[in-house]
């Protein structure tokens, strides 16, 4: 049966007003600064009761620092105990070294100065996944990811006005060997993006190798009085840190780069099973490891971070979006502030497979606690499956959507003299609608957030529209998204000079492995 023109018009109506909705520019800012006051779930006594057993963990059980005599040395310098490789700190020493020296918050430099980000105070800063060696699409199933896959999510990121950082292991490029892939990772955050970026953690040659490349970017002597990198130093949970962590962290802080020093904890298998045992060690982990960073380079940036969820009692598999995960994430963003230090948590978490009510609802469940305790930095804000192992495509998508909400949220309530809206009103009058008053039209294309990606037609719409459910328009957007990229400007004597960089270093560590 044919379509009546009338039916005609009204497909041809929607598939305009989609194509605009798609197609106009969003404007957000280079990050968050947050109007809504942070949600505290511990009270006074509490939260001194925390930071007193913390301070009985690094003063009687203490902290190992594994196969770094010199990380020993300088805490023992500072006053710590050492016996072996278990560093005690007496009551008092680490918050008394960090509320010394450690700033409360600092500038990351992006390669676009318009693109520079503020971590610390009220402000909030998302980051993609990090670390997963799998990718997920809708056409091509789970697989392991590689370097194409790698520049795709950087890509994405940049093209998002609601990721405000690049990242750093967005994913694990598995098709380049291990002790050069770092370098090509770096190169696809400097080349395919203008926003600031993570650094290699994973060897602290790895490190230099991004300090030296940024210096190529930035220039040597901007670096030494700016941070253009913040990149991730994990505690080996439980109580300890090992060389290859202690000894990037040496290299980001001789050069003034931030470090966020981030116990990794799985409630009930590297800390107890209850919130405030776990959210002790969490402190007197990171008091350990960034009093050894001031310790080693005073005034060095450094981020209080906690990567914390729980395990199933029954299986031993992680959890995510529980309850007991983000009681812990509240407290540990009462304790950071009380130190003075940025914050690290939060997300998009989810342990589900694709990208499913599991994942909408395990990240719907790890985002509003990061925006309510007033994260500073929120590392995984998108692409997070199946507890860190892949990065879907379609959930990548599908989390900026949310991401776009949570920048709406913490705007809070417009309270002006338009936010008001009192002139509407008394236009309006009794028993009418305010569909066509002045103010509605001043700010209809203003006054609420638009999805990319929710169907909010009728049924009939929806089925004439294909009866595509949310993954299968996230399909589609994101190779949109992509077939649309530009590059963002680089020098090209800076371009050849990463490029030369590369290869040098690239030989040198192949001839070395001979």
């Amino acid at each position: 049966m044919s379509e009546t023109p009338a039916r005609k018009r009204s497909r041809g109506g929607r598939a305009a007003r989609q194509a605009i909705r798609a197609n106009t520019p969003v404007k957000a800012p280079a990050y968050i600064t947050r109007k809504l006051q942070p949600f505290d779930v511990l009270n006074e006594d509490s939260l001194q009761m925390i930071e007193a057993n913390a301070e009985t963990i690094l003063a009687e059980t203490g902290i190992e620092f594994r196969n770094d005599p010199e990380a020993r040395a300088i805490l023992q310098q500072a006053g710590a105990e050492v016996q072996g490789e278990r560093i005690r700190f007496p009551h008092g020493m680490c918050r008394a070294i960090i509320q010394a020296s450690a700033p409360t918050h600092y500038i990351q430099h992006a390669r676009n100065s318009k693109r520079n980000v503020k971590i610390g105070g009220l402000n909030t800063v998302f980051a993609p996944g990090y670390g997963c060696p799998f990718v997920r699409d809708l056409d091509r199933g789970r697989r392991y990811a590689n370097l194409e896959d790698f520049h795709n999510f950087v890509k994405l990121t940049y093209l998002s006005p609601y990721l405000h950082h690049s990242g750093g292991t967005v994913c694990e490029p598995v098709d380049i060997p291990v002790e050069v892939r770092h370098l090509d990772m770096v190169y696809s955050h400097i080349k395919y993006s203008d926003k600031a970026f993570m650094g290699s953690v994973t060897a602290p040659e790895r490190a230099q190798d991004t300090v030296d490349m940024a210096k190529i970017v930035f220039g040597e002597e901007f670096i030494k009085s700016h941070t253009v990198l913040t990149s991730l130093i994990n505690a080996n949970s439980p109580m300890t840190f090992d060389d290859v962590m202690t000894g990037a962290a040496k290299v980001y802080a001789d050069n003034n780069q931030a470090c966020i020093v981030t116990p990794f904890i799985l409630s009930g298998a590297m800390s107890p099973v209850t919130v405030a045992g776990t959210l002790a060690q969490i402190l007197a982990e990171v008091l350990a490891g960034i009093t050894f960073i001031q310790a080693y380079r005073p005034g060095a940036p450094c981020v209080f971070g906690t990567f914390a969820s729980s395990i199933s009692m029954q299986s031993g598999a992680p959890t995510f979006g529980t309850p007991e995960s983000a009681l812990v994430l509240y407290g540990a963003a009462q304790l950071a502030r009380r130190l003075g230090l940025p914050f690290r948590s939060g997300g998009m978490l989810a342990g589900a497979k694709i990208a499913d009510a599991q994942a909408a609802y395990e990240s719907a469940n790890t985002l509003t606690p990061s925006l309510m305790a007033g994260v500073n930095f929120v590392l995984h804000a998108a692409g997070w499956l199946e507890g860190g192992l892949t990065m879907g495509y379609e959930k990548f998508v599908i989390d900026l959507d949310q991401l776009g909400m949570a920048h709406t949220f913490s705007k809070g309530i417009d309270t002006s003299i338009n936010g008001q809206a009192m002139d509407a009103i008394a236009e309006v009058g009794p028993g009418n609608h305010f569909l066509g008053c002045s103010h509605t039209q001043a700010n209809f294309e203003s006054a609420f957030y638009r999805s990319s990606l929710a169907d909010n037609n009728s049924f009939e719409q929806w089925q004439e529209d294909g009866s595509q459910d949310i993954q299968q328009r996230a399909n589609a957007l994101w190779k949109k998204m992509l077939a649309e990229y530009e590059a963002p400007p680089l020098d090209a004597a800076i371009d050849e000079a990463l490029c030369n960089f590369i290869a040098e270093r690239k030989e040198t560590i192949s001839n070395n492995n001979k």
